[in-house]
């Protein structure tokens, strides 16, 4: 007959609760988040017509506050020139496709 390992007791709680969100601020983070990437979107579509034709599947960085964005075929040198104009600033990288989204589900 084949012994059974004892089994560890479950887990219960997480292991770093003083570091617990409390639900209002988990919602007002993600509030933050969909304001900022529809300020990054607006900007994608009203730029995407002037460069889909010549740059189609590279990427764009976007950083909304100063409306400034940053072109390039590999997606981190895009990303590396908008933090090296804008290192401090948060920016958002689109596909320069229809959609604006990269890979495939």
């Amino acid at each position: 007959m084949p012994q059974s390992t004892p089994k560890q007791p479950a887990r219960r709680g997480r292991i770093f609760p003083e570091h617990t969100l409390p639900p209002e601020e988990l919602a007002r983070r993600k509030a933050e988040r969909e304001v900022f990437h529809q300020r990054c979107r607006a900007i994608f579509e009203r730029v995407r017509p002037e460069y889909m034709e010549n740059n189609y599947g590279w990427y764009i960085a976007i950083e909304p506050d100063n409306e400034d964005y940053f072109i390039d075929e590999d997606i981190e040198v895009a990303h590396r020139k908008a933090l090296q104009k804008y290192p401090n600033a948060r920016h958002c990288v689109f596909c320069l496709n229809e959609s604006g989204a990269t890979g495939t589900i």
